[in-house]
């Protein structure tokens, strides 16, 4: 297992759509210890293929309460079938976009499908923070952040900080 480096925004790659996954191999496996490597590492509760600079539909997650009781989720090609008209407004943050966090209102309810390693098909239903994590995953997959739904002002004032920090890196 291998911690990538992450993809901090304002890089381009996190608004790339990701391709499907055609076949479950040794590099997607692989893939996947990586990806949770980092993710735990970071540490975070959600990573997105594209996250690490790969343009896959593959996400990993956890969201349980403590390292004790890890419970990794690896979710292939996932997409939400149904989402509740109930709204939630859960706190967010990113691993692209570090120590950045917001209020975002979503469905407070989801079902969801997707394939694991072992290439099961599951329809699994989530609420609380699952079903967020769940979504904000989906929407890395789909060239969307966390940012994308809090007002202009706010989005405007994230990117301008975080380009002049590239900028600074790109300098130094």
């Amino acid at each position: 297992m291998t911690i990538r480096p992450l993809v901090i925004i304002p890089d381009p790659k996190l608004r790339l759509v990701s391709e499907p996954v055609k076949e479950i191999t040794q590099e997607i496996r692989q893939l996947a210890d990586d990806m949770l490597e980092t993710m735990y590492d970071a540490p975070g509760v959600g990573l997105a293929a594209i996250q690490i600079g790969v343009p896959l539909r593959m996400v990993t997650m956890d969201v349980s309460k403590s390292e004790d009781e890890r419970q990794p989720m690896v979710l292939i090609n996932p997409e939400i079938t149904w989402a509740s008209e109930e709204k939630r407004v859960y706190e967010e943050g990113c691993l692209s976009i570090p120590e950045y966090y917001e209020e975002v209102e979503r469905p407070d309810r989801v079902r969801f499908r997707y394939m694991n390693l072992q290439g099961e098909v599951i329809e699994q239903e989530a609420d609380g923070l699952l079903a967020t994590c769940v979504q904000h995953e989906i929407d890395h997959l789909n060239g969307v952040l966390f940012i994308d739904y809090l007002s202009k002002l706010k989005r405007d004032r994230v990117m301008t900080k975080f380009k002049k920090a590239a900028r600074r890196e790109a300098g130094a």
